[in-house]
Parts: structure tokens; sequence; C-alpha cells
């Protein structure tokens, strides 16, 4: 059996690396006595997929992760997983919800078409701010240069850029809310503050929803699995 669940990342917590977090998310269920399935092999590894990975310092509200279980183990625990989970976890980390995953369903670094994003901005005023989303909305090219395996690759990340607007964070300080996509890969919000304003700084960056496309409807990861789910038995019927 597949599992998905859902997981918030935040506080002192977020200076932990998505490598990091992997080995932390090994280390808590074998703590938490899960019973993992396994890949074969010289060196077997729990079988574990995560979703996007979230930039060193980003916290998240919605942090995703598929888990295989062994063959023996009883689903009827399932609802007590969550809290199980979570007591094994360094603080900042809280497991909210586990589904079961139907077959067939694609990974989360392929399924997950967006992100949205509250990233806080502090060298700038309101006026400033505004000027900067504006021009990003009006642009037609927004090119962003990476270092790929040693050379250099332009990318124009436009249309990876579906809303920008300004908010506040929830002290009240400055902040972009942006929903970024993902496919063909994931656009960072650092790029985006690069792309039109390199000098301006960004204080926390918080990861608030991810996005899957079910049937033409946009939805989150676990909503997703609840609509395959009665997409199914609405066909079996």
């Amino acid at each position: 059996m597949m599992l998905r669940l859902r997981y918030s990342k935040l506080g002192k917590i977020r200076f932990v690396s998505h490598r990091d977090m992997a080995r932390i998310w090994e280390r808590v269920l074998r703590k938490a006595r899960f019973p993992m399935a396994y890949s074969e092999g010289f060196h077997p590894r729990p079988k574990l997929s995560f979703g996007l990975a979230l930039p060193t310092c980003g916290e998240s509200d919605c942090e995703y992760l598929d888990i295989t279980a062994a063959p023996d183990w009883d689903a009827a625990e399932i609802d007590g997983l969550p809290e199980r989970f979570t007591a094994a976890m360094p603080d900042g980390v809280i497991v909210e919800d586990v589904v079961e995953l139907p077959a067939g369903m694609d990974s989360l670094q392929a399924a997950v078409t967006s992100c949205t994003w509250n990233i806080e901005i502090i060298n700038t005023t309101e006026i400033d701010a505004a000027d900067y989303v504006a021009r990003v909305l009006a642009a037609e090219v927004l090119e962003v240069t990476r270092v790929r395996k040693g050379k250099p690759v332009t990318d124009d990340i436009r249309p990876l850029i579906y809303s920008l607007a300004l908010t506040q964070t929830a002290d009240g300080n400055l902040a972009l809310a942006a929903e970024l996509g993902t496919q063909p890969r994931a656009l960072r919000p650092s790029e985006v503050v690069l792309a039109v304003e390199p000098h301006l700084e960004t204080g926390r960056i918080r990861r608030t929803k991810q996005w899957i496309t079910v049937d033409g409807a946009r939805c989150e990861p676990l909503a997703a699995v609840a609509a395959v789910d009665a997409h199914t038995t609405v066909g079996v019927g």
C-alpha cells in the first residue's frame, strides 16, 4: 500500500535542507516503528518519494511525501499516523493528514503543476514594490541565467509566473503573493525577485499551496487523491 501525507515545516526547522529532511524522515519512520517497504539490491532503501524540494530557509504549510508500506502493515492504523509521526519529529514539523494512494497516481514531482508562495520583501517601500509587481506583469520576457552542469543557461521565466500581487505577512511586513509554475522545471521565488530587481532583499519565504490538475480542475495533492477515488468509483458503477 502507498500512502501520501501532508506536513508543515515552520520555524527554526526551515534551516534544514531538503536532503537532510529526507534523512530525518527515514529516522522518524524507524523511530515510529512504521513498517516500510524497501528496494531490492545490495543497499536496500526505504521506498519514499518526496515532492518538490523546498528552498533551504523556506517555510511551508504544504509539504508532501509518498510512502510505500510493507505488505503486512495494518491499514486500520492510518488514522493514527499523523500524531504518531509528529511525535517523532523535531520541533516545527507537524504531520497533518495521511491518505491511501490509489494505484496509478503520478508521482508528486510529475503531478504538481504550480505552487503558491508568500515572499517577504524587506528593503523597499510599498510604492516601489507595487511598481515592481506592475513591471513583472507587464513584461513579455523575463530572462534568468543559471549554471547547469557547469554551463550558463538562459531561460525565459515569464510563462511560469501565473500570478503576482502585493500583500503582507502575518506580522504586517510587505510581501509578494505569487503562483509559480513547476513544469518543465520549478520556478524558484528568488528567481522571480532577481529577474526584475537584483537588489531587492527577501525575508522569510513560505510555500502555502501546491496544485495538481485532475480532469481539468485544480486541487491540492490530497484532494486530488479524493478526486481520483471518486472518479474511479463512478467509473466502476
